[in-house]
Order: C-alpha cells, then sequence, then structure tokens
C-alpha cells in the first residue's frame, strides 16, 4: 500500500500498516456490499471509485504529521481529509464498522482503541 516506495526500505511502524490495513479492509467490504463485482477492475478487487478511495486513504495516512501516534481520524484535531473524500469515508464506515467485529474482530478492536487516543496522548 503506500508506505512502500522504490527507494525505502524501511517498513511502516506496526500502528500506521495496521490503520491502513482497517481502512482498506472496509473499503472492499463496502465496496462488495454497495458495488458488488460490477465494475471491479479484477475478480475480487474494488471498483474504480473505491480503488481512489482506498489510495487517497494510504496516502494521507502516509502523509499523517502525527505519524505512529496518530489517533483515529474521527478523533484528530486536524482534519487532512477534503470534504467530499471524508464523507465518502463516513459512508464507508458507517456500513462497515458494525461488520468487523464478525469478519476482522482483531482489527475492529484495535481500532476502539486507537479511538480513545488523542493527538499526544502517550501509549
Amino acid at each position: 500500500m503506500g508506505y512502500h516506495c522504490a527507494m525505502s526500505t524501511v517498513p511502516p511502524p506496526r500502528r500506521l500498516a495496521r490503520e491502513e490495513r482497517t481502512i482498506a479492509e472496509m473499503i472492499a467490504m463496502y465496496c462488495r456490499g454497495h458495488h458488488g463485482q460490477a465494475g471491479a477492475r479484477d475478480p475480487g478487487g474494488p471498483c474504480p471509485d473505491c480503488a481512489e478511495l482506498m489510495a487517497y486513504a494510504s496516502l494521507r495516512l502516509e502523509e499523517c504529521r502525527y505519524g505512529a501516534e496518530k489517533p483515529t481520524c474521527a478523533k484528530c484535531t486536524t482534519h487532512c481529509y477534503k470534504p467530499a473524500m471524508r464523507e465518502c469515508v463516513r459512508e464507508v464506515m458507517r456500513y462497515s464498522g458494525p461488520r468487523m467485529l464478525k469478519r476482522h474482530p482483531v482489527l475492529a478492536v484495535a481500532h476502539l482503541v486507537d479511538g480513545r487516543k488523542t493527538p499526544g496522548d502517550e501509549g
């Protein structure tokens, strides 16, 4: 995803890699539920709109000013998403959030724990 460029050999911090995986799973779940395979570029892949949202979310994570200490975006004091993209992510999370507990319980619980952090929190 967004943390590995051709010149980088440093893996992303585990916290950011998990956050990126969480949003990717949520977007994929939303895409399957709302767009099915119609419009998918490859079997099992997201449709072009969802792929664009995934790329945007990955870039926002990569460029986050808080790095590995970031809170979840909803709790962040700096909203770096464009308003239209932020609304798309909200829609994805409203749909996928409740379903994450069943399909990806570890990611869901980790996201809930992360949601209790604010910028500057230690641990």
